[in-house]
């Protein structure tokens, strides 16, 4: 345990932010899978659901903005392949 008031500060941030960190990576993960199981119908909401998580978790460094990039290309692609077969 920290005995210094910043470093017990710290603690308590780090805390707070773990915890936001949490909940938003969860939400970001459960809307890219429901992006990915959704049917055609519904595939374009889903998606663009997705994408509106993935470009803010890449802006506030919850993913590297490169990978919420390169995420937001293969729901793209996957969509765009499921509503051509159906």
């Amino acid at each position: 345990m920290p005995r210094i008031k910043s470093a017990k500060k710290r603690m308590r941030q780090t805390k707070v932010r773990t915890a936001t960190n949490k909940t938003q990576r969860s939400a970001l993960r459960t809307a890219v899978k429901k992006a990915r199981s959704a049917a055609p119908a519904e595939s374009a909401a889903a998606v663009k659901s997705a994408e509106v998580l993935l470009d803010r978790a890449g802006r506030k460094n919850l993913l590297h903005r490169n990978t919420a990039a390169r995420t937001k290309s293969r729901l793209a692609k996957a969509a765009n392949a499921a509503a051509k077969q159906a």
